[in-house]
């Protein structure tokens, strides 16, 4: 008898096996064929009985032959291992009392659970980063107590990088007009000019920004000693601007968040011009439609937004 291999097959009984599943079906095609015929080529009909039944018995102990023949082959061919990338851990497989030791078998159900792991693991971390700019409802269930708190390495930026970022900004947007002050020492205050429609007052701590206040333009905005005021604000568009604080939450990058942020205030340079997306009016109770969408930046009603 020929070598196993090291892939766990008998090749010649596999060889073997073949020609015993072909000889298995030509009995079981004359099998078939003695149905087919019948009883024919006898004068009597007690001769052509007997005829009948004999050559039938015969063609079924060729198939019950044939069919011990294979059944003995198929246990000599064995079982073939797994093809794997698994290095010399295929070596495990020739291990003879596999059933005591299955370790061979356990290593393969692991590998591919590891990669189907990665695999998954890959689509969530893309679905994660296409909705790191967004709230999320399950994050903000987590509580405080079980979440580490991991110690931010961008709270503390350089001023002259800040005044970069804001400059960069500044010019990004040619409706708005940005002044940036420091009256606390290195926190940042800024003074967003929107057109002639608003005035916005961002505190800021280092790159993030802490609250915004929303004034009119013709509002002033300094105290008596020439400072910037923090106290009054038009509080419906001050609560959506803090909402909107809220919505544009990217800690890793704090300049994309002040961008983001800046891109949806400039969508009040038509306060009074944009109508409702979805009354279509201009005013409602009195009021402009002060609600912008934070993705699509169009104006609402607040109630219409509902």
């Amino acid at each position: 008898m020929a070598d196993v291999l090291s892939v766990g097959v008998n090749l010649e009984a596999f060889s073997q096996a073949i020609s015993a599943i072909q000889a298995l079906r030509s009995s079981v095609s004359r099998v078939f064929d003695c149905l087919k015929d019948g009883m024919r080529n006898k004068e009597t009909l007690e001769g052509r009985e007997k005829a009948f039944i004999a050559h039938f018995q015969d063609n079924l102990h060729s198939v019950n032959r044939d069919l011990n023949e294979l059944e003995r082959l198929s246990n000599l061919v064995g079982k073939p291992s797994e093809n794997h990338p698994l290095h010399n851990s295929g070596l495990l497989s020739l291990d003879p009392v596999q059933d005591k030791t299955p370790l061979y078998s356990q290593l393969l159900q692991a590998y591919k659970w590891s990669n189907k792991l990665q695999y998954h693991a890959g689509l969530a971390s893309g679905l994660l980063n296409q909705q790191s700019l967004k709230r999320s409802a399950n994050q903000m269930g987590v509580s405080a107590k079980r979440r580490p708190k991991a110690q931010p390495t961008t709270l503390v930026l350089p001023p002259q990088y800040v005044d970069d970022v804001i400059s960069r900004i500044d010019r990004m947007f040619p409706e708005m007009s940005i002044h940036l002050s420091r009256p606390n020492g290195t926190s940042a205050m800024l003074l967003v000019t929107l057109g002639k429609v608003l005035k916005v007052i961002v505190v800021m701590r280092s790159l993030f920004i802490d609250r915004t206040i929303v004034k009119g333009y013709n509002e002033n905005v300094y105290t008596e000693d020439g400072k910037v005021s923090i106290l009054e604000s038009r509080e419906g568009v001050t609560d959506h601007a803090t909402t909107a604080l809220l919505h544009y939450q990217l800690p890793q990058m704090p300049d994309v968040v002040v961008r983001s942020f800046m891109t949806w205030l400039r969508s009040y340079i038509k306060l009074f011009q944009a109508p409702c997306q979805r009354c279509g009016k201009f005013l409602q109770d009195g009021l402009p439609p002060t609600w912008r969408d934070f993705r699509t930046l169009e104006a609402f009603h607040d109630t219409c937004r509902q």
